[in-house]
């Protein structure tokens, strides 16, 4: 009769190390809580100074994500950043800045934010529409 060590070390040996392709590193993004409070860090202190109404509804909305995220439902919480990072992407380039105010420590700010907001689109996108949803829509289905 073979020991049980012997069995562990040939099935570890059978396992074969997968990479990790870009795909799944854009929807490990996407399921993250941390990308949608990272934008709302930083799109916080551009919209205090001066007061931008508008552009102040975006942290409470992406803090809210966050919280969607970490309650277990990753896929909805992907879209719901997708969604609301790619609606601040558009307002923020409409928004015209002389050169000098973009080689600055605001425009530095205002170009990671951009960034961010640009991978947190295809990042949650990818998550939400190849995630999996807690508990399914038994309505529909059945």
């Amino acid at each position: 009769m073979p020991d049980s060590a012997g069995l562990e070390n040939d099935a570890e040996e059978t396992v074969q190390e997968t990479k990790k392709t870009g795909f799944h590193y854009l929807k490990q993004w996407g399921d993250s809580p941390l990308p949608p409070l990272s934008l709302a860090t930083l799109i916080l202190p551009l919209s205090l100074r001066p007061v931008q109404p508008v552009a102040l509804l975006f942290p409470p909305v992406l803090l809210f994500t966050s919280y969607v995220n970490v309650s277990g439902y990753e896929s909805d919480a992907a879209g719901m950043s997708a969604a609301w990072s790619g609606l601040y992407l558009l307002m923020a380039r409409r928004r015209k800045y002389a050169i000098s105010q973009r080689l600055g420590v605001r425009g530095g700010i205002r170009a990671l934010a951009m960034g961010l907001a640009a991978v947190n689109v295809v990042g949650g996108g990818v998550g939400y529409a190849f995630g999996r949803r807690k508990g399914g829509r038994e309505g529909l289905d059945g």
